[in-house]
């Protein structure tokens, strides 16, 4: 059994990564499946029921903005598939990973592929899990912060959060490793450029 494992958030501003492993029967199809970043709110919804009720298994799991400070935002992003490999009720044989590196999980043999959540079911359903989680946990904290239009932007650096950062300053959630501070104008100028 192969699982296929992606992450969601890991260029976000603020928020935690979130990861999901998912092992698909052969036969699983569905027509809107692919890239989720390349679906829209609306089928990435109808999706995420459809794979949990059709999957041999999934997990998800998430690491937060205070470790990838710590550890930095490639390795919580390994960490939280570790996490999401942990808690699946199936041992795979093999892993699909989505991206071009990863660290090995225990002893399972895995492949590393680009854009493979455009190319494999397994992954395509994980990044589906992943970013509607995500997007979820995003959606709950704008409730507290409402000034970063979270709901919306779900921690991105887009044009609106940046001139929020800048003039609410950062809160608990933002990723300080990321130097996204406008206290630090050379950083803060570069990173608006990039």
């Amino acid at each position: 059994m192969e699982a296929g494992c992606d992450e969601a958030g890991r260029g976000c501003y603020a928020g935690p990564v979130f990861a999901a492993a998912v092992i698909l029967p052969r036969d699983f199809y569905h027509p809107l499946l692919n890239d989720s970043k390349l679906m829209t709110p609306g089928e990435r919804a109808e999706l995420k029921p459809f794979i949990k009720e059709h999957a041999i298994a999934y997990a998800v799991a998430m690491v937060d903005n205070d470790e990838i400070d710590k550890i930095n935002i490639l390795r919580a992003s390994f960490k939280a598939m570790h996490l999401a490999l942990d808690k699946l009720r199936k041992r795979p044989g093999f892993l699909l990973i989505d991206g071009n590196r990863f660290t090995p999980y225990k002893k399972l043999r895995h492949t590393c592929i680009i854009k493979g959540d455009g190319q494999f079911a397994s992954i395509a359903a994980a990044s589906v899990l992943a970013k509607t989680h995500r997007d979820m946990y995003m959606k709950n904290l704008h409730r507290k912060f409402p000034h970063y239009n979270w709901k919306s932007n779900k921690g991105y650096g887009t044009p609106e959060h940046r001139q929020a950062i800048e003039q609410y300053g950062l809160c608990p959630y933002h990723r300080k490793s990321f130097a996204i501070d406008p206290t630090q104008p050379e950083l803060f100028a570069q990173l608006v450029e990039d």
